[in-house]
């Protein structure tokens, strides 16, 4: 029983702690002038990955043998979780947001085929073209982009846990130069900068129209503390979980522990599309994968052996399967909530795939 209070105590933490951190960045990305975008992709991105990739870290270093598997298994494990249950949740965020916004308008929840008496021809007009909701206007070109990007690196981040030269750990050392290329893109932008029009106040400094740096500093750090703490105990609490279910060691590592360390990128988007700001959840998605895809990568090759294992290969193909998914919505320009909700579909496809690999 405690261990499911805890893990919900964490759970509600986090969130709270992510709400105050997303108020934070935002400011933050006011003060250094960057661009809007660069708001959710490098700094909110950056610093919730910081901490696991902390972690990673200490694992590959001071783990042992288990403790270097720990390591790759979160370098496959936390882009499957963003690359697929994080948009899923974005698509569910929207539809719920949809269905309040036609409740309070008088609409119905699915636009007639065809005309019915009684409707109005401009409100069913206006129905249909809310079917992407808060999507419009957001920039799926530059998303399409960042996941040519992500693709381009993780194919090839897989591909090196299938074959063994003297070299390979050096190539790590591309891994960090290749995320810093995309931060460098992404933090110069068109430009244009962050805006403080609109933003509620620093939680720090609720009585400041405009707060100080310190303050907005400090309560980027002190969040960012409590959701690395919180997601540790979180992760703790699963460890425990995992034996109780009965559930091998591997399925704990490749499912259930990266929900909880993608759990604070999970919750941003949460805040941030309940906000009406879903270009800045899409992004802090897309900013993470780039790092997952990254920086846990060259952790694993400069440390560990990176040789995968079948349930490893196959979160590899799940996370690829999802992103070609995505891609083609973003360039075709055909996303919607529901088809980002079907990015889900990718992980149960794979969580079932490794079960009847375990069995």
């Amino acid at each position: 029983m405690l261990h499911v209070v805890l893990l919900l105590g964490c759970a509600v933490t986090i969130y709270l702690a992510c709400e105050a951190f997303v108020n934070a960045v935002e400011w933050l990305g006011v003060r250094m002038k960057v661009g809007p975008v660069a708001v959710g992709t490098i700094l909110a991105a950056a610093g919730t990955a910081l901490p696991e990739s902390v972690v990673t870290l200490v694992a590959v270093l001071y783990g042992g043998p288990s403790g270097k598997d720990i390591g790759v298994g979160a370098a496959l494990g936390g882009p499957l979780v963003v690359g697929t249950l994080a948009y899923a949740v974005v698509g569910g965020m929207l539809l719920l947001r949809q269905r309040a916004t036609r409740s309070l308008s008088g609409l119905p929840a699915a636009v007639p085929a065809g005309p019915v008496s009684g409707y109005d021809a401009g409100a069913t007009a206006d129905a249909a073209d809310s079917a992407r909701g808060p999507l419009d206007g957001t920039d799926m070109v530059g998303l399409a982009r960042d996941q040519t990007w992500f693709l381009s690196i993780f194919v090839f981040k897989v591909a090196l846990g299938v074959v063994a030269f003297s070299i390979k750990p050096w190539l790590g050392i591309v891994f960090l130069l290749a995320y810093g290329v995309y931060a460098m893109r992404e933090i110069r932008g068109t430009g244009e900068h962050a805006s403080a029009e609109g933003l509620e106040p620093l939680t720090f400094q609720k009585s400041r129209a405009v707060p100080t740096t310190f303050a907005v500093v400090a309560q980027t750090l002190v969040t960012l503390v409590v959701i690395f703490a919180a997601s540790q105990l979180f992760v703790a609490q699963l460890d425990w979980a995992g034996p109780a279910l009965g559930l091998p060691a591997v399925v704990v590592a490749l499912l259930l522990s990266p929900v909880a360390t993608e759990l604070p990128e999970i919750m941003n988007a949460i805040i941030w599309v309940r906000q009406g700001k879903t270009s800045l959840a899409l992004g802090n998605i897309s900013g993470a994968m780039m790092i997952q895809a990254t920086v846990p990568s060259a952790l694993g090759l400069l440390f560990t052996p990176w040789k995968f294992d079948t349930p490893l290969l196959l979160a590899g193909v799940a996370t690829l399967a999802s992103v070609v998914y995505l891609l083609v919505l973003f360039r075709r320009d055909l996303v919607t909530p529901k088809r980002l909700l079907g990015a889900g579909g990718f992980y149960l496809a794979f969580a079932a795939a490794l079960v009847v690999t375990l069995s």
